[in-house]
């Protein structure tokens, strides 16, 4: 019978090639500040500026047949439409944090009130049997 490994020893844990690639890709920060991954919005804000780049500047280049000024309007979709979905979702995820710490201050004082004599739920059975 092999002995246990002691709980004071390491584990070892071989390195795949697979977990290699999958923990750089964990680390990407995009212009070296911004963390894609833990960044709320983010991944999905330059998804979607890089999807409104290529259309654009190929839009344009299909109507006017200009490389230099094409590639400048690609750039500038670019902008506009991943700081346009920036906003957007921030804003929303914003309005959805500030519901859901009301709603935990809600149960807080539900929990707090339940069964005292300043419980509103009381209040409005104790008015109704009289």
């Amino acid at each position: 019978m092999a002995a246990a490994p002691e709980p004071s020893e390491p584990k070892e844990r071989k390195a795949s090639c697979t977990s290699l690639h999958l923990s750089y890709w964990k680390a990407f920060k995009l212009l070296g500040f911004l963390d894609v991954e833990n960044t709320p919005c983010a991944r999905d804000s330059i998804l979607y500026g890089s999807l409104g780049s290529v259309v654009a500047g190929f839009g344009h280049f299909l109507f006017t047949s200009r490389i230099k000024r094409s590639c400048d309007v690609g750039v500038g979709g670019f902008i506009l439409v991943t700081l346009g979905c920036w906003f957007h979702c921030r804003y929303n995820y914003a309005k959805q944090r500030i519901r859901e710490r009301i709603a935990r201050e809600e149960i807080k004082k539900k929990i707090l009130y339940e069964g005292t004599h300043l419980d509103p739920e009381r209040k409005h059975n104790g008015n109704s049997s009289n």
